[in-house]
């Protein structure tokens, strides 16, 4: 059974995912982790899905104001053992549709080349690929996407 909770970063759940999403990161950014960690601080993040199977938190993800009528994806993670089972998508989706319903008219995000499964991810759920934004402009192992809702 899967159950999803719309909620915020003060969540226990969301903060426990968030941190082995960051103990990966770390691996796979190697020396660019630092950099790109500053941009992924909680207390900016008012809303947060946190996806349950069973009674397990297994999938997170997070969307943030970056500009008026655009929100920005954050913290998409999927513990190892609970993927390729589209938990992903269906948060992605959720987040869509909360964001819609904010009032927001476009979503944005930024991903890792090392990211290969998020890539793919983003690719499917019908992201495009857009010039480098604020933060990640010069940054050649960012990859950044939009979606018109």
């Amino acid at each position: 059974m899967i159950r999803i909770n719309r909620t915020n970063s003060d969540d226990p759940d969301f903060v426990k995912l968030v941190k082995e999403l960051d103990k990966y990161l770390a691996i796979c950014d190697g020396e660019e982790h630092d950099f790109y960690d500053q941009f992924n601080k909680l207390d900016k993040i008012k809303h947060v899905v946190v996806l349950y199977a069973e009674e397990d938190a297994v999938a997170c993800g997070a969307i943030k104001e970056y500009a008026p009528g655009v929100v920005e994806i954050k913290r998409m993670f999927v513990k190892p053992n609970a993927r390729n089972k589209g938990y992903a998508s269906k948060i992605l989706r959720i987040l869509e549709l909360w964001a819609q319903e904010l009032g927001y008219s476009k979503c944005i995000l930024e991903t890792g080349l090392r990211q290969i499964e998020a890539i793919g991810l983003y690719n499917r759920n019908n992201y495009k690929v857009i010039k480098n934004y604020g933060p990640y402009e010069g940054m050649p192992n960012s990859k950044c996407y939009e979606k018109e809702l």
